[in-house]
């Protein structure tokens, strides 16, 4: 409990410096910085407040970066380290854009979810193909998300909960198990090229038209495990209503424009009407 102890910056050859979940308050000392040979920062869960010292992004062996579960706040500064693999920021309280050149190419795990985070992140994006997680949930991101993000070797994307628009068009079959897009403004119909994932959230965006066939053959075979299609602008899905989904697979349809071929249980979340109001229907399809 209390502030980080100065004298820990007198270990000039420090390489690894973990002090998780012990009540930690105060600011994180620029004196950091001088540990030159530091790769691994960890202070996660603690009471931190303050900003992130742009000396710590100057460190240029670091490799681990967790400062998760804090109240920190400020932008993010820009790491030059190019053996950066691993940035942990959720849960804390920053501000600002984010920049292409905030991140080495060498990161392969990046989570700034749960804090105030604004405009567009497409140009970021595509300098880090080397990730294998990204969760940028929520925030107040803006702008498009590029296709080719989808052919990343990442296993968790976790984009919900912000306010990205346009087309989703992966370039091919995307291999990434789990992809939440929920709650954001993506439109246009939705990409065979997502039937391949096994856990898929695409509801409370604005996609039109018919679900593909390729999801329904996919969710009946059980190689689709989730499926959340409620609250968008949907007009209809080629299945039966006497299929029988697998139990080991979920289907939420809700809320779009059409009535529903079958009943299938849905979150609480996504409220007790089934079809979405007509005029809305016509006045967001024309």
């Amino acid at each position: 409990m209390g502030a980080l102890p100065a004298t820990i910056t007198q270990l000039k050859d420090l390489r690894f410096l973990a002090i998780s979940r012990n009540f930690i308050s105060g600011e994180i000392p620029s004196s950091l910085g001088d540990v030159r040979r530091l790769r691994t920062l960890d202070l996660s869960y603690n009471q931190l407040t303050g900003t992130i010292p742009p000396v710590i992004g100057s460190l240029p062996e670091l490799s681990n970066l967790i400062l998760c579960h804090n109240h920190l706040t400020g932008s993010i500064p820009p790491f030059l380290s190019q053996t950066l693999t691993r940035i942990d920021l959720k849960r804390n309280s920053l501000t600002g854009s984010l920049s292409p050149a905030s991140f080495p190419p060498s990161l392969q795990y990046l989570s700034l979810a749960w804090n105030q985070l604004t405009g567009p992140v497409d140009r970021v994006l595509l300098r880090l193909n080397q990730l294998n997680y990204l969760d940028l949930s929520l925030n107040r991101l803006i702008g498009t998300i590029p296709g080719r993000i989808f052919a990343f070797p990442i296993t968790s994307l976790q984009l919900q909960r912000n306010f990205f628009y346009g087309l989703i068009q992966p370039a091919n079959q995307v291999t990434i198990p789990n992809v939440d897009l929920s709650y954001n403004r993506f439109s246009g119909q939705i990409s065979p090229l997502l039937s391949t994932v096994e856990n898929l959230y695409l509801n409370s965006n604005r996609f039109t038209g018919e679900v593909p066939a390729i999801f329904v053959e996919r969710l009946l075979s059980a190689s689709i495990q989730m499926l959340y299609l409620q609250h968008n602008f949907l007009t209809g899905i080629q299945i039966s209503p006497a299929a029988e989904i697998p139990v080991s697979s979920s289907l939420c349809l809700q809320y779009n424009c059409m009535v529903l071929p079958l009943e299938t249980p849905c979150p609480l979340n996504a409220g007790p009407q089934k079809t979405r109001p007509t005029t809305q229907c016509n006045k967001w399809q024309g």
